[in-house]
């Protein structure tokens, strides 16, 4: 099939390099989004994706939105048969959606319907699921509610972060899109409609969710900082000052301490919750590097009964 790949992040590289590799089609473009600042010096780069499509001599498309009209013509002049779509990060109207014959088909990283929206994995850490995955379905107007084609699992470990679930996902997630487009040439592979039941919303987690509550048991704690990690990173205030958070170690046979006290020993870093004190890992104080939690510790010698806000 001739295919245009729709995606913008690093989350879309593997798939994009196995359609790139595959002997069954040919992937004639690519849509990702505009070149946006990043980094400290806020200097203008290109996606990953876009930069990936240029090595390999594929022609990237860049629209503002989807809906322009230059874009829609180039779309069209390209005869598409499928676009794939990896976290492209942003809607696409009908007239993008009428285009490829085999329409779009999305790579999405939950178990449809579960986690509908912008971070699923985020959630099915945050909320303490055991067993997440990845399903590819065609896009429909209605936010990742349309018919399945495919789904695989994969097991949430006790200590990933979204970034390392990701990771995986990313990974098993290229073998399914591309089995699904296979399938949906040969004419053998029929979207499911999703069941009406067990839907739920992953909403974009930003900055202000990401704020540790350190007045919810330690396990909701643990939780949080390892869905926003790495981004948009937990963080916590230390003497009116930001202190971003990385993972924790929970210590269920600490000595008690109230939410938010600090306790620093020779090696060791804990933070009361409403259960059980959590052990810190790695911080960053607001406009320093990362560092052990011990080494903040001793820099900023804390004293006995200091809390985070």
């Amino acid at each position: 099939m001739r295919l245009v790949f729709a995606g913008t992040p690093e989350t879309a590289l593997p798939s994009l390099r196995v359609l790139i590799d595959s002997p069954r089609h040919e992937v004639v473009a690519v849509v990702t989004r505009p070149d946006a600042q990043s980094g400290r010096g806020r200097r203008v780069h290109p996606s990953p994706v876009a930069e990936l499509a240029e090595e390999a001599g594929i022609e990237v498309l860049r629209p503002a939105k989807a809906g322009d009209p230059l874009f829609l013509e180039r779309l069209a002049a390209l005869r598409p048969d499928c676009c794939p779509v990896v976290a492209y990060g942003a809607l696409l109207p009908q007239r993008a959606l009428d285009v490829p014959r085999f329409g779009w088909i999305n790579l999405h990283f939950s178990i449809l319907p579960a986690w509908r929206g912008a971070a699923p994995v985020q959630h099915a850490i945050l909320h303490g699921d055991e067993i997440t995955g990845a399903s590819t379905f065609q896009i429909v107007k209605e936010l990742d509610a349309g018919p399945v084609y495919g789904v695989v699992t994969e097991a949430i470990r006790p200590g990933d972060t979204s970034g390392e679930l990701l990771d995986r996902l990313s990974v098993s997630g290229a073998e399914l899109l591309a089995a699904t487009l296979d399938g949906v040439e040969d004419g053998k592979l029929e979207a499911r409609p999703q069941p009406l039941d067990g839907v739920s919303l992953a909403p974009k987690i930003n900055v202000v969710d990401a704020q540790v509550d350190w007045a919810g048991p330690a396990m909701r704690v643990d939780r949080l900082i390892r869905a926003c990690t790495p981004g948009p990173g937990a963080w916590s205030t230390f003497r009116g000052h930001r202190v971003k958070l990385g993972p924790v170690r929970l210590a269920p046979g600490a000595e008690q301490l109230d939410p938010g006290v600090v306790a620093a020993a020779k090696n060791t870093v804990l933070v009361g919750t409403a259960t059980h004190p959590v052990e810190l890992g790695e911080v960053q104080p607001e406009g320093k590097r990362r560092m052990s939690a011990g080494e903040w510790a001793r820099g900023t010698r804390v004293d006995s009964g200091e809390r985070f806000a």
